[in-house]
């Protein structure tokens, strides 16, 4: 007979633009893990986690996160890019990502009603350090342009995603982003990754 499965542990969930955390927030993060004994985990979505919150702590700890100006995870979001660092810190680069990122989140980051378990990724040359072609939508700069990809996934059936853009420029991997979420919301109710999606009639892009 299996044991009970422990209840989960509370926990906050900080997003992080970009993945910079700004200065205000850390410092915040640092007074607050040193004053209830927590701990931080970085996700593998660039965002940071706060762990060990006690249940009559977690009011004061997001008082206190929000006055320094951080933004918790939370249902419909648009989800924040994860990306890689760039032209600026890479000699592979060839795009500023945090741009583009910034980009992506002034177009889009107002969007309620997103449905869970969507992803976004942007890497700045080939080799796709951000992991931009295992992820719902996925951004990789070439010296031809921009290539867009769809439906990637990791888990336990990873998926390489589809190619549906190539040369293309910023102003139109926008506009792809958008058409691909539309998509998502208009054939989901629920969570799901767009992998499952993809091949149902009326997906906006061919492979290319």
């Amino acid at each position: 007979m299996n044991s009970p499965k422990n209840e989960l542990q509370k926990s906050l969930t900080i997003l992080i633009p970009e993945g910079l955390v700004p200065a205000a927030v850390f410092n915040a993060i640092n007074e607050l893990v040193e004053k209830y004994a927590l701990q931080i985990y970085l996700s593998t979505a660039q965002n940071l986690r706060i762990l060990n919150i006690k249940a009559q702590d977690e009011e004061a700890i997001k008082k206190t996160l929000l006055q320094a100006g951080a933004e918790f995870k939370g249902p419909g979001k648009f989800p924040l890019p994860k990306v890689c660092v760039g032209q600026d810190y890479c000699n592979l680069g060839m795009v500023d990502t945090f741009a583009l990122s910034r980009k992506i989140t002034a177009k889009f980051g107002a969007r309620t009603g997103v449905k869970p378990k969507f992803k976004i990724a942007v890497s700045g040359c080939p080799a796709s350090c951000a992991n931009s072609m295992s992820t719902d939508i996925g951004i990789k700069a070439t010296r031809a342009g921009y290539e867009v990809y769809a439906g990637g996934k990791g888990g336990t059936l990873p998926k390489i995603g589809r190619r549906i853009a190539k040369g293309v420029d910023e102003a139109e991997v926008l506009e792809i982003i958008e058409k691909v979420v539309d998509f998502h919301d208009q054939n989901t109710s629920k969570k799901q990754r767009l992998a499952k999606l993809i091949d149902l009639p009326g997906f906006p892009y061919p492979a290319v």
